[in-house]
C-alpha cells in the first residue's frame, strides 16, 4: 500500500469519468483539486459527501479548486448518481483500483470483526502544481467542505 504525506508529488493518474472521457491529473495543472475517494455512489455517508462538495462548488470554484470523485463503480452507476443528485464534478470509475491503490484509498478494513478489502474514505487536496497540500483520513461526510476550508485556512 502506497504510504503518500503531506508534500509529496501526487501520482499521476487516468480515468474514465461519468461520461466515458479520459480524465488525467496532469489535464488539472494550475488549479488545485480536491481529490476525494469513496466507497460506493447512492449510500449514506457517501451521498453526505458528494452532497455537501456539490452544494459548495461555486464557492470551491472562486477559491480556484476543481473537485474529482474517485469510486470503484462502474460508469453507469456514476451516471446515475450524478443524475439524481444533479453533481457538478466529474466522477472517475476506478473498476481496477490503480488510481486507489496509487493512493492508499484502497486497504484492509475492519467491520463487525471481520477483516475484508475495501475504500478508505480519504480526500486529497493537491496544489497547482501537482503537490499534496492536505490529506484527510477523518473525513466529515456531512460537512466535508468546512472541513477542508478550515483546515486549509480558507474560510
Amino acid at each position: 500500500m502506497t504510504h503518500l504525506k503531506e508534500g509529496d508529488n501526487a501520482p499521476e493518474f487516468t480515468g474514465l469519468n461519468q461520461d466515458e472521457k479520459e480524465i488525467k491529473l496532469s489535464d488539472f495543472k494550475g488549479k488545485k483539486i480536491i481529490l476525494y475517494f469513496y466507497p460506493k455512489d447512492n449510500t449514506p455517508g457517501c451521498t453526505a459527501e458528494s452532497c455537501n462538495l456539490n452544494e459548495n462548488y461555486d464557492d470551491l470554484a472562486k477559491k480556484g479548486f476543481e473537485v474529482i470523485g474517485v469510486s470503484p463503480d462502474k460508469i453507469s452507476s456514476h451516471q446515475k448518481f450524478i443524475a439524481k443528485y444533479n453533481l457538478a464534478f466529474n466522477l472517475i470509475a476506478d473498476t481496477e483500483k490503480e488510481i486507489l491503490n496509487a493512493y492508499g484509498a484502497w486497504g484492509e478494513k475492519k467491520l463487525y470483526g471481520k477483516t475484508y478489502m475495501g475504500v478508505l474514505r480519504t480526500t486529497f487536496v493537491i496544489s497547482e502544481d501537482g503537490i499534496i497540500e492536505k490529506i484527510f483520513h477523518k473525513v466529515k461526510t456531512k460537512d466535508h467542505t468546512n472541513q477542508i476550508l478550515s483546515e486549509m485556512d480558507l474560510q
